[in-house]
């Protein structure tokens, strides 16, 4: 029997906002996390926020959100 390999993920909080959010951040919004699943570009800098639980968020360009990202570690 092979030993199950490391992932090399490892998850870190990191402070986003409009310009450096990405797919995959992990958001807690009233206690819930929500993954975002898909970016919207808007006017003035803005961001709509797709969750996969089909909510959606819109980012102003000042908003500023703790978010937990998954990275990987080669």
């Amino acid at each position: 029997m092979r030993e199950p390999t490391p992932s090399g993920a490892l998850a870190a909080n990191i402070e986003i906002t409009s310009v450096n959010v990405q797919r995959g951040d992990v958001i807690q919004i009233g206690g819930q996390p929500c993954r975002v699943a898909d970016l919207v570009q808007l006017r003035a800098g803005a961001k709509r926020l797709l969750f996969e639980t089909g909510e959606a968020l819109t980012m102003h360009a000042q908003s500023c959100f703790t978010a937990l990202r998954m990275t990987r570690k080669w």
